[in-house]
């Protein structure tokens, strides 16, 4: 059974950063693009970041040039490196893959405010 265990989420000051991980079990993670999904209150879940088995990467244009993902398939774990944090980021994040085609696991939440 594939799951999905995120973490390093909290509440951060605007500006401030986070980085994000996100174990998978399963083999799943090795041969597919894993994505970032985010969903913050009253709005449908998003996907902000997505990267390929080989490390290419795609971004929403919200988090591009802020958010970086990261992938490291030997420990099967991708990262999510939030950098100049906005309050509109404050989100509960998920990671699963593009398309999602694994039950979500329970998410990590970010808070962005002063």
């Amino acid at each position: 059974q594939v799951q999905l265990v995120e973490s390093g989420g909290g509440l951060v000051q605007p500006g401030g950063s986070l980085r994000l991980s996100c174990a998978a079990s399963g083999s799943i993670f090795s041969n597919n693009r894993m994505g970032w999904y985010r969903q913050a209150p009253g709005k449908q879940r998003e996907l902000v970041a997505a990267i390929t088995s080989a490390g290419i990467t795609n971004y929403a244009d919200s988090v591009k040039g802020r958010f970086t993902i990261s992938r490291d398939n030997a420990k099967l774990t991708v990262y999510l490196q939030m950098n100049s944090l906005k309050p509109e980021d404050t989100a509960v994040y998920y990671c699963n893959t593009v398309p999602h085609r694994v039950a979500w696991g329970q998410g990590t939440l970010v808070t962005v405010s002063s």
